[in-house]
């Protein structure tokens, strides 16, 4: 065999890392269920689009081949999002594994080079991303048979969508190598993407209102190239989404809005690379973590993020001032402790105040007419709240989900097990301790909503067009009314559908983290299982809250993201109910739905909390020993 061909096998297919990671995980029940419901959920989408298409009693083939072109746009989009969801899953593990210093200690004593070691890792965890979008290939062919899809835009999505999960990948791997994160990082680099996605969308969004797109304004951004859900839609809607002529523009800017598809893919793959190739140069010197390291061994990324020596925090003999413990010792080390490093301190910091300038700087932006139009003023300041909740949501399932896994890995849960704190007291000071630490978090999103309330009710400072826009017109019973812009009573009814919600992700993230061996394993079913129950009541809600006279709002204040639909376009998502009830009923139906949020998710967590308990030692005995 050529020299140069086993040189290529040992980076890619006869890798002995990439060979370990596709036996081992091929043989776990959990990728076989992920890859079954993958394809089940493709298939039954493409069913259920192809018949909606052709249920018209006479077909001719132009309908059908609009069918065939609906369904496969329809399936190229769920597969880009699936995707993007999947793909840090199962490469999340390169963070979760390899960034404990044993595991590499290992590794690099092995006559394995640099190159073998990343590319092995990144090889084995992308292989059952690609076997995804491989297996997929059959249902895009078939849609083929009804006409309207071109074979060459086939073969694009699955560029783009490959181009997608090797960036995530190489992000993930270079995150590893660094040795710059923990086991908890996973959580962090998932919720970076899908802030990323929503971000880079809103923007487009915003810049096209703005029309500041491309052939006429309504056409591709600067964002298209950058997102993989938009580069699709300049793929598959050329003519909705138009890019710019070839030779109107000049530079970096004719890559971003004449071929956006093709910067996207070529843009990934280059910066893929050098990932990989900085993860290469950096693995076996101890990674980024090594960069500067003085003689307390700590880098000096640590010393900017305020980690403490191996010496501890207060030195020899020195003395620290007593602390006030909450009556729960459990609630307030929750409370306390994620607060005690410097790092975490300024992040949340940064947080809150970029948090207040956004939500302030969207109000003003209306109120000087950068954003004209009260639709765009309602969007853009929905996927800020958005935004902002999904974070939130993010980071308390992330804490929840790792709580107990956590102290039962380094042998702290052992310890608490020997004190009088019963399992009642430990889990009812976690879920205070969690909820008083989100608590700063969650006053960005509901300051936000206020000061939008408050622009609405003092009837916008003084603006001179406050009649137009601070209200909209809807029809209600036949008849013109004006409806204001958004409920003013949005910032009183938004704690008590918020809160509840976050009580309840991290009710349902203390109970997998219970009963799961470790982290990563805890994490993602947390994640699992609220994404699962909330999409569900949130589409129920948004279905529910315009058709349904009373309890459709009812409905949509089971969920956030329902209920800030209703409050932010009372005109259109109530809807029977304002012909019904009137503005007046529709507030009250609307307050009453907070309340039985309130109370719906609070039965919940105690329901949680009471099978926790009961089989509180059960499930420790269970696990006792595993870290």
């Amino acid at each position: 065999m050529p020299i140069i061909l086993r040189w290529l096998l040992r980076q890619g297919p006869a890798n002995p890392i990439a060979v370990r990671l596709v036996q081992n995980a091929s043989r776990r029940s959990k990728h076989m269920y992920i890859r079954a419901a993958y394809l089940a959920v493709l298939i039954v989408v493409l069913l259920w689009v192809l018949l909606l298409g052709t249920k018209a009693g006479a077909l001719d083939y132009q309908r059908l081949a609009q069918a065939g072109a609906g369904a496969f746009t329809n399936i190229a989009y769920l597969q880009i999002g699936l995707i993007c969801l999947l793909a840090p899953v199962f490469m999340g593990g390169a963070i979760a594994q390899e960034a404990s210093p044993r595991t590499w200690d290992i590794l690099l004593t092995t006559p394995l080079t640099a190159s073998e070691i990343v590319l092995g890792n990144l090889f084995g965890r992308l292989f059952f991303v690609l076997a995804l979008l491989f297996c997929s290939l059959p249902l895009f062919a078939l849609t083929q048979y009804f006409g309207g899809v071109p074979g060459s835009a086939i073969f694009a999505s699955y560029l783009v969508a490959g181009s997608a999960a090797l960036l995530v990948g190489s992000v993930a791997i270079s995150l590893a190598v660094s040795r710059l994160v923990g086991k908890r990082a996973f959580f962090t680099f998932f919720i970076a993407i899908i802030t990323y996605l929503g971000a880079t969308i809103a923007i487009d969004f915003g810049l096209r209102n703005a029309n500041q797109g491309a052939s006429g304004g309504k056409g591709v951004t600067l964002m298209t190239a950058l997102n993989p859900f938009l580069a699709l839609t300049a793929l598959l809607n050329p003519s909705t989404y138009p890019t710019a002529s070839e030779g109107s523009q000049t530079g970096l800017q004719a890559w971003l809005l004449e071929t956006p598809v093709q910067t996207w893919c070529i843009g990934s793959i280059l910066l893929s690379a050098l990932f990989i190739g900085v993860s290469t140069l950096t693995v076996r010197s101890g990674g980024l973590q090594s960069f500067g390291t003085d003689d307390s061994g700590l880098s000096l990324w640590q010393r900017m993020l305020g980690s403490k020596s191996a010496g501890g925090e207060e030195g020899e003999g020195r003395h620290r001032a007593p602390r006030h413990v909450w009556h729960n010792p459990i609630a307030w080390r929750e409370a306390a402790s994620r607060n005690s490093q410097p790092s975490k301190i300024i992040a949340r910091w940064i947080f809150i105040a970029s948090g207040f300038l956004g939500g302030a700087g969207v109000v003003w932006a209306y109120h000087t007419h950068i954003i004209q139009s009260a639709g765009d003023f309602q969007f853009v300041l929905l996927s800020v709240l958005l935004i902002e909740l999904i974070g939130i949501s993010v980071v308390g399932i992330n804490t929840a989900a790792s709580a107990i896994s956590k102290e039962r890995e380094d042998g702290t849960l052992d310890l608490i097990l020997t004190t009088p704190i019963t399992a009642r007291a430990y889990l009812m000071g976690k879920l205070r301790g969690l909820i008083a630490y989100l608590l700063p978090l969650l006053s960005v999103p509901l300051g936000t909503l206020a000061m939008a309330c408050l622009y609405v009710i003092v009837g916008g400072f003084g603006r001179d067009d406050a009649a137009t826009a601070l209200e909209v017109t809807k029809t209600v019973n036949s008849v013109p009314a004006q409806l204001p812009l958004l409920l003013p009573e949005a910032a009183l009814l938004a704690p008590f559908v918020v809160i509840p919600f976050i009580a309840f992700c991290i009710m349902v993230g203390l109970q997998w983290s219970l009963k799961s061996r470790g982290i990563l394993g805890s994490v993602v079913g947390t994640v699992g299982v609220v994404g699962a129950i909330a999409g569900v009541v949130g589409l129920c809600g948004w279905s529910a809250s315009p058709s349904l006279p009373g309890l459709g709002p009812v409905l949509g204040c089971l969920s956030p993201v329902s209920f800030l639909l209703l409050v932010l376009d009372p005109g259109e998502r109530l809807g029977q109910t304002l012909n019904s009830f009137g503005l007046s009923g529709s507030r009250l139906t609307l307050a009453l739905g907070s309340l039985v949020c309130l109370a719906v998710h609070a039965g919940i967590c105690y329901g949680i909390l009471n099978n926790m308990v009961r089989t509180f030692d059960m499930t420790v005995r269970k696990l006792a020993g595993n870290k």
